[in-house]
């Protein structure tokens, strides 16, 4: 970004560089550590892979964070969500923190609602929907 223009979350004003960028849902995050701590488990004879506190710190949060737990689940929801053309950034969002409400999902995430993509909010209410069933089935 310039350095005339404002970051704002609220507007997807959040760089190039992160527009473009894959962002993880906590859920993905804990089944990638899970596997590279599985990885270092079995090589765990090698002092030289010890587990670092910031490793389990970090594996403790997104376990405790993460909404799914179910591998399939996690994959639903990133296809639920990659439907209504939301950036990764809010994809992300939502995923994570699971709005239940149209005005809930608004205000954690306002750029669905910003000029040029309005979501409308009969299909944000779908959006919820679809997640609270793949959450209550998971």
């Amino acid at each position: 970004m310039s350095g005339e223009e404002e970051e704002n979350a609220a507007e997807l004003k959040i760089g190039e560089e992160f527009l473009k960028a894959k962002c993880l849902m906590n859920c993905e995050v804990a089944r990638i550590l899970d596997h590279k701590y599985d990885q270092l488990q079995q090589t765990s004879d090698d002092p030289t892979n010890q587990i670092s506190q910031v490793f389990e710190k970090s594996m403790q949060y997104v376990k405790r964070f993460s909404r799914y737990k179910n591998p399939d689940a996690v994959r639903q929801v990133r296809e639920v969500l990659s439907r209504y053309k939301l950036a990764e950034f809010e994809l992300c969002v939502l995923g994570n923190l699971c709005p239940e409400t149209v005005e809930e999902a608004i205000a954690i995430v306002p750029s669905i609602k910003s000029k040029g993509r309005m979501l409308e909010d009969d299909a944000i209410e779908k959006m919820l929907h679809d997640l609270s069933l793949i959450k209550k089935f998971e």
